[in-house]
């Protein structure tokens, strides 16, 4: 995975540079099926001028009933191409939450070679607040290529998860909030059982978050910490199905940290009644 060049921008450096050729803004919104909200619609009925929408379901594997798995180098390469984005654009990434799905994409991108991908600072809720325009219907740009290479470095698979808490060589951080990895809640996803990998360590991601923004690093670090992360070891990030995991390996990277791998399958795979070992309480 390449070095980000940049891994937040603020709104002020965005409005700046609309128009500019070469920048690609995307809006990456998705959201949990109780939120009941439509990322889509919502794109169309406005956002920030010239992005384009990123609809992280219909660009993910279909060839398995787990959700959000990593497409193939060739869908993901033929998705970004369709947008608009080419090799070498200087991308920025937002969310209509402030900093939710938007890290999947920005995880996805680079995994799949892309260097010059930021995540907006606030993403639309500040842009929104600051009385910043807003344009309404779909943008298109002219498609573009796009190669995509994968570095399976960073995408873990169950055998990885469970090879690392067996030898203990590498840490598994679990985003999703504390009362779901102490299995004192029902999973949101039907049929998963309730609790966490044995091993795992809570890092709620709701924990490195500050009104919908990330914490600056410093503080990052401080909560990074406290939660129990080791600073010096390898990371594994998971959460329910690999969504809020990547705000906590975005947060490993603003800390100065190594991001590690994220467990693609998360708890939409581990979880199943027939999965490995599942352990409760904290």
């Amino acid at each position: 995975m390449p070095e980000p060049q940049q891994t937040l921008v603020s709104t002020d450096w965005l409005a700046e540079r609309l128009g500019q050729p070469g920048l690609v803004i995307v809006d990456a919104s998705w959201y949990l099926p109780a939120q009941q909200r439509d990322p889509r619609q919502e794109y169309l009925d406005g956002h920030i001028p010239g992005a384009v929408f990123f609809d992280l379901d219909a660009t993910s594997a279909h060839d398995t009933s787990l959700p959000h798995m990593m497409p193939t180098p060739t869908a993901f390469a033929s998705a970004m191409g369709k947008l608009g984005i080419a090799d070498g654009a200087q991308i920025v990434v937002y969310d209509g939450l402030g900093l939710f799905s938007a890290p999947r994409l920005w995880w996805m991108l680079r995994a799949f070679g892309a260097r010059d991908v930021a995540i907006l600072d606030g993403g639309l809720p500040k842009w929104k607040a600051e009385g910043r325009p807003l344009e309404d219907g779909e943008t298109l740009r002219t498609p573009a290529l796009f190669n995509a290479r994968l570095d399976h470095s960073v995408v873990a698979t169950m055998a990885d998860v469970e090879k690392a808490l067996a030898e203990n060589s590498a840490q598994v951080l679990d985003a999703r909030p504390a009362e779901r990895f102490r299995g004192e809640v029902a999973e949101p996803r039907p049929g998963l059982r309730m609790g966490h990998m044995p091993g795992a360590t809570s890092v709620p991601f709701g924990a490195l978050l500050d009104s919908g923004r990330l914490k600056p690093p410093a503080e990052l670090a401080q909560a990074l910490d406290t939660l129990g992360v080791d600073a010096g070891k390898p990371a594994i990030t998971s959460c329910g199905s690999g969504v809020s995991a990547a705000i906590v390996t975005l947060a490993l990277v603003v800390a100065g940290r190594k991001p590690g791998a994220l467990y693609d399958g998360s708890w939409a795979e581990w979880g199943q009644p027939d999965g490995p070992p599942v352990a409760t309480g904290t």
